[in-house]
Formats: C-alpha cells, structure tokens, sequence
C-alpha cells in the first residue's frame, strides 16, 4: 500500500510515497480503508525534525506522517464488539511510527475510533479528530463552568472555532483573538467579545473584561502575552510546551496533551450531525500532491483544513471557495 514517510528530516522535499505492507488488526483492533486524511501542523514539525530535536520521536529510519482519518472498516481482530466490517468511521493515530494515517490503510485500537457524522463528507469529517479532541479537552482543563469567561487566542483556526462552540453549548462566555477579517465568522460561533490580534492583548482583552478573563486557551501560541488577559488564579491552557508561560499571579499554567479517544470522539461526532460543531474544509488533494499540502499549510492564511485523498491519483483542486474567500 502507499503511505506517506519520512526517512530524513527537512524540508517538502523529503516527504516520500512509499509501497509498504498492509498492516494486519490485532486483538482489539480494526483496520479502516482510508478515504480522507487531515494535514496539520503536527505532521510539518515531524517532517521538519522539530519534534524528534524535542525528544518526541522515535529515531529514523521511517517515520510515518498523519494523525487524522475517516474511511471505512474493512477488517477487524479478534475482540472488537462495537464496530463492523462496512462501517464509516473517525479515529485518531497518536503515534509516530510506520505507517501514519496518511495511506490507503491503516490499523487503530477500538478505542481510537468513533463512528463518522452521518450529514458530512468523509473528507469534512477528516478535520474533527485532531482539531476536536484537542479543543474539547482544553476546555475541560480549564475547569470553567457557565457564567465564566474565556480568552481564545487563534479564534478563526481549527481548534479556535471549535472551542468557542464548544464554550457556548455551555454557557461560558468567550473572548475571541482573531484578525479583523474574521471577527463576523468568529461572532457567528458565539463569540462574545472580539479583540483584532495586537502586541497590547492585555490591555485590550481587559478593557472588554475588567479584571480579566478567568481562563484561557493559547491556540496561537502567544503565551505571555496571552497571560497578561488572565485574572489572577485563573488557568491557562498550553497547547505547546515550550511556549507555556510561567504561572505569575498564583495562575495555573497547564499543558494540553491530545490523545485518542474514541469516546469524546463520538461525543464530537454527534455534535457535529446536530449542527452544533462547524467543520471547514480548505481544500482537497491526492495522497502524491501531500508536499504541496506540506507548503500550502506552511503559507499560513488557511481557513479550514488540508485533507488527502488516497484514492484520488490526479492532480486535485487545493482551494475550496471558502479557502478563496477566506
């Protein structure tokens, strides 16, 4: 089968389409024929060398890229109950090694898996697992209940936008960072307050919460700057460790660390078909084009989610219009 493999670090230019065996189930698992596969910035650090020079990797020679998949049940091992042959699923891969979930097969525990929103495509429910399960737990480290407020920095991303729904659904009240372009995309989320992205963010994020916020949750990853909105003994949530800021104000600074969780996945998934949580799609490409995904995703500017296509073996749009518009 083709997968998505690096045997050396750096730039696009490394990433390979290698032939690789078929990865086989074992007890507990199941393996998925991969119709959609998400590109984050994840696979950019593990492509790059970043993540292995933090100690995250295991060594070379092959490290697998891909974290996100939707697709379809095509064999399971001995001991799986909740899923079939046939069915449509999600899933998280959390590991690194060979073979990532950028191929046409991969292997998942059971427990990685939920099954996939019925009312969106495969290649729309690609983008949920990493960015969902990583916002839905960030918000639980806060502790908020409703009443309280929360500062979201990178409002108009991926992990952004699905917090801010997120927070709503429970009533706590949201302060949304984002560029001036997208203060009416981050208000249709249920954003409270918008702050426009400024080197001053505690001052202003204080001028709309005197006192300031009671959490927040950093995913642009400005850090101290971040800090500065945070009242004090409030929480705030890290999604990078080396940017963390150092826990001032009798504040607790936590670290956000994604892994699957095919319970909460679901949770998300049903969210999702009840047209509470928004997915975004910027744009399509096959499994051969994944460097070009690789600079597209580096380029910045994105509103939405990168996905590869396996199966698709021509040369594919990368922009949706919502990519062209935003």
């Amino acid at each position: 089968m083709r997968a998505v493999i690096v045997r050396r670090f750096g730039g696009p230019e490394v990433l390979e389409i290698a032939e690789l065996p078929r990865p086989e189930p074992g007890a507990g698992q199941l393996r998925v024929r991969v119709a959609a596969a998400g590109v984050n910035r994840i696979d950019l650090s593990t492509r790059s060398g970043a993540l292995s020079a933090a100690g995250l990797l295991p060594p070379l020679p092959v490290v697998g890229l891909g974290w996100d998949v939707a697709g379809t049940v095509d064999a399971v091992g001995p001991g799986v109950r909740r899923f079939a042959v046939g069915e449509q699923v999600i899933g998280l891969r959390d590991l690194l090694s060979a073979p990532g979930a950028q191929a046409e097969w991969v292997v998942l525990d059971e427990g990685a898996v939920a099954r996939a929103p019925r009312t969106v495509a495969l290649e729309v429910a690609a983008t949920l697992p990493l960015i969902g399960l990583t916002a839905t737990r960030s918000l639980a480290l806060t502790g908020l209940e409703a009443g309280r407020t929360l500062l979201v920095t990178g409002a108009a991303g991926g992990v952004g936008g699905l917090l801010l729904e997120l927070a709503a659904l429970r009533g706590i009240r949201t302060v949304a960072v984002a560029d001036a372009r997208d203060e009416e995309w981050v208000r249709s989320l249920g954003a409270d307050w918008f702050v426009a992205r400024t080197d001053r963010l505690g001052s202003a994020v204080r001028a709309v919460v005197p006192g300031g916020v009671d959490a927040v949750v950093d995913a642009a990853v400005v850090g101290v700057g971040a800090h500065e909105a945070l009242r004090g003994g409030g929480v705030f949530v890290a999604l990078v460790a080396p940017f963390a800021p150092p826990a001032l104000r009798a504040t607790r600074v936590v670290v956000q660390e994604v892994y699957a969780d095919g319970a909460r996945l679901a949770e998300l998934s049903a969210l999702v078909d009840s047209g509470r949580l928004s997915l975004r799609l910027a744009g399509l490409l096959p499994l051969v084009e994944v460097a070009a995904a690789h600079e597209r995703l580096a380029a910045g500017g994105l509103r939405g989610r990168l996905v590869l296509e396996p199966a698709s073996v021509g040369r594919a749009d990368v922009l949706t219009d919502a990519d062209r518009s935003g």
